[in-house]
């Protein structure tokens, strides 16, 4: 099947031929998460069909946005992840999601949420304290952790298992839910005590360093 596309010379429309149809974005946020399989894709995207998901992941394999690659022995199963040309999309989702933050309003009953979809907002917000290291974060609905100014992917579910983080932090649902909408920043939230901060390094001494006290 061709891919539809608006037929208009501007970097904006050949954009959206690429990552503008229903589910590719959200796909791409789950895998700047790291290599996922199908399943664990469809699980943390609930109301997407299964051929809706296979369809976008082959649209993103064609596109070169992603690529679906066999793990070694003993695993073997497949996973797909992101070329750095997808990892590229990680500031456009930053800007939606920031764009996005006041439509969300109270949480509505029929709204699903995973404890990583808040690691957009919160990576944004630790970006700008000018040191480097891992970050991981508690909230109600889980732990997530995101790694900031360092290589590698942006963030991931779960627990990190890469060795011991430089920074935890832990959220309750209303900072939680004031972040993700934009109404509370991380950085001012840990500063005024809103948010439990454990580290000793730079990275946990500059989020609790206000330099207009200093």
């Amino acid at each position: 099947m061709s891919r539809r596309s608006y037929d208009q010379y501007c970097a904006a429309a050949r954009a959206l031929d690429v990552v503008g149809d229903r589910w590719t974005l959200l796909i791409v946020r789950e895998l700047l998460a790291g290599p996922r399989r199908y399943t664990d894709l469809h699980a943390d995207l609930p109301g997407v069909s299964t051929d809706m998901l296979a369809a976008r992941l082959k649209d993103l394999e064609r596109d070169g946005v992603a690529v679906r690659r066999r793990l070694a022995p003993p695993a073997s199963s497949y996973v797909y992840e992101l070329t750095p040309r997808g990892r590229e999309l990680l500031p456009v989702l930053q800007a939606l999601g920031e764009w996005g933050g006041p439509l969300l309003a109270e949480r509505r009953a029929t709204d699903a949420v995973r404890a990583h979809w808040l690691a957009l907002p919160v990576l944004r917000g630790l970006a700008g304290l000018g040191e480097s290291g891992v970050v991981t974060v508690r909230v109600d609905e889980g732990e997530f952790f995101v790694r900031v100014g360092l290589d590698g992917d942006p963030y991931g579910e779960g627990v990190f298992g890469g060795g011991e983080a430089d920074v935890r932090l832990v959220l309750d649902a209303e900072v939680a839910g004031a972040i993700a909408r934009g109404e509370r920043d991380v950085v001012a939230a840990a500063r005024e005590g809103a948010v439990t901060v454990t580290g000793t390094g730079a990275l946990a001494k500059a989020l609790m360093t206000d330099p207009s006290r200093a």
